[in-house]
């Protein structure tokens, strides 16, 4: 995903501009960046709204 778009990870959908997303990522240990896109697409598994809420409801 470097340098490309963003997709989400369980369904390999592009996410659009403006979408609902939940990421997976650590939380960093430097201060003070400021490309949070760039850092988010080399850092952060991305999920879409669709199959976080297809695997919240199979855990019920």
């Amino acid at each position: 995903m470097p340098g490309g778009e963003a997709r989400c990870s369980i369904c390999g959908r592009t996410i659009e501009g403006d979408e609902t997303v939940l990421l997976k990522m650590r939380y960093p240990k430097r201060k003070g960046f400021t490309e949070i896109k760039a850092y988010l697409k080399n850092e952060a598994r991305f999920v879409c709204e669709k199959c976080f809420g297809e695997r919240w409801t199979e855990r019920d």
